[in-house]
């Protein structure tokens, strides 16, 4: 047989050899494309523990602030990837903004709050939960704080792999009462302050739910409702902007500039009020602006909303920025202080170094992680268009304002989502009411089939009772996880 009859037969082996190499590579591309996300985050922890230690130098304390930075950038990734879901969903579920872009503005935003407007001083102990004299010596509330940043970032981790938007603030509040229990008994906490996080559950989705759905309602009635949905638009448009703008400026100085200008609820007010005003009479040239040429229908509304729907996740991100950086550093920048000074009684100053932490981790945490909650947050409870997200994103600043004006504890995570189910329910009794009257007009048989029954359900329920667990036992499992480490952290020698 000559070299001639060979070479077909090798050429076919040569082909076969090299899909086998191809499928091979593809096999360990699929397999390695989950691992690159922790692989950075990994990474991002690791430079954080290097920071601090190069900033300490040979500091005999230097193992406990390297850990201490290390579980300070973990909570900082995990704030990201759970948290600013509730900030960006709407958007991105009204895709008023892609996945892309809401990353790259919540990351602008969220490290500008920070830096910006976070928090310059931090109670020791979270929000007065514990008090400082209970914990006797440094050690003790070196080892309380270790337990409750590391407890809070595990399960605010875990719920976000089972994708529950929880509020990171009552799993640091956990942390802190389960660690402080531990260590100096249960006279130590502040029950009547753990009776007012506990009736937040029920205040904060409540009311952003009903603030969100009475403006869903006054937007059917007034524009979708309405003959000429266009001439609807260009009066009442202008008015929701201003509302909007209005709300944000008041909310930002009381929220997010906090730290940076101190204002009465009065004064923040009066100037929400200005701001609206000016907002509401720019868009009225604007509004005519853009919907010259629109089509009398639903879609058309969309563009006259997307604006001022991107403006609002930007300003939320920049709010959330300033305020639950905190979550991340604030315990972390009480170890660094009890070791430098061994003062853990005063507020604590957080520095530089400790903010870019909380900053960064926050926008990695967001980018590597972010997108399985914003998707879930943003289309899977229930459908979301620009007007809609408007209200929910509105509602978020109204709701912590009125809130703090009547003196009510709220977290932002549940206003933000139970504004999301009250858009939902609104929606679901809203379509209820028009097919009564429909039938009322035009009669059909009594008995609608079960199929037609379970299309109207516009809210899925599997998203409504995951997250209610997961927000009734945040505490109470961080609390549990945050003693058992204090416990564990305390055998330590030295």
């Amino acid at each position: 047989m000559s070299d001639k009859d060979l070479e077909p037969r090798h050429l076919e082996t040569l082909d076969r050899d090299l899909g086998r190499f191809a499928n091979l590579e593809a096999a360990a591309a699929y397999v390695a494309r989950p691992l690159v996300a922790p692989g950075i985050g990994f990474v991002f922890i690791i430079l954080a523990g290097l920071a601090a230690a190069m900033l300490l130098g040979q500091s005999g304390e230097m193992l406990i602030v390297v850990t201490a930075a290390v579980f300070g950038a973990y909570m900082a990734l995990n704030i990201g990837a759970n948290d600013v879901a509730n900030n960006m969903g709407p958007a991105v579920g009204a895709n008023a903004l892609s996945m892309g872009g809401a990353i790259v503005i919540a990351a602008v935003f969220e490290s500008a709050g920070a830096l910006i407007a976070g928090a310059d001083v931090v109670s020791t102990i979270a929000k007065g939960i514990v008090a400082p004299e209970a914990l006797d010596t440094p050690a003790t509330f070196i080892w309380a704080m270790m337990a409750a940043l590391l407890a809070s970032a595990l399960w605010v981790n875990l719920a976000t792999w089972i994708g529950a938007p929880v509020s990171t603030t009552h799993a640091v509040v956990g942390g802190v009462v389960g660690a402080g229990i531990a260590g100096a008994g249960f006279g130590a906490v502040s029950w009547d302050q753990m009776l007012a996080i506990a009736a937040s559950w029920v205040i904060s989705p409540v009311l952003g739910g009903v603030v969100a759905a009475g403006f869903l309602s006054l937007i059917k009635s007034r524009i979708v409702y309405r003959e000429d949905k266009i001439a609807a638009a260009r009066i009442w448009v202008p008015i929701l902007v201003g509302i909007m703008a209005g709300t944000f400026a008041a909310y930002l100085v009381m929220k997010g500039l906090k730290q940076l200008v101190e204002v009465s609820m009065g004064a923040a007010l009066l100037l929400g009020l200005m701001v609206g005003l000016g907002c509401w009479l720019l868009m009225i040239p604007v509004t005519r602006r853009q919907s010259a040429g629109l089509e009398n229908r639903n879609k058309s509304l969309k563009v006259l909303f997307g604006i001022p729907l991107v403006a609002s996740a930007a300003l939320l991100s920049f709010a959330h920025g300033a305020n639950d950086v905190a979550n991340a550093v604030g315990p972390l920048a009480a170890i660094v202080q009890t070791v430098q000074t061994g003062n853990f009684n005063g507020d604590v100053t957080i520095p530089l170094w400790v903010m870019l932490i909380g900053a960064f981790g926050i926008s990695f945490g967001l980018s590597l992680f972010g997108p399985k909650l914003i998707r879930m947050v943003g289309s899977e409870i229930t459908k979301l268009n620009p007007m809609r997200a408007y209200c929910v994103a509105l509602s978020a600043a109204i709701t912590v304002i009125l809130a703090s004006w009547l003196g009510l504890p709220v977290s932002s995570t549940h206003i933000a989502v139970g504004a999301i189910f009250g858009v939902g329910f609104f929606r679901e009794w809203d379509a209820e009411r028009r097919l009564k009257k429909a039938r009322m007009a035009v009669p059909r048989p009594e008995h609608i089939p079960a199929d037609e029954r379970r299309r109207r359900k516009l809210v899925r329920r599997l998203h409504v009772l995951t997250i209610g667990a997961a927000w009734v036992v945040t505490v109470p499992a961080a609390a549990l996880l945050s003693a058992l480490l204090f416990l564990i952290l305390r055998q330590i020698p030295g």
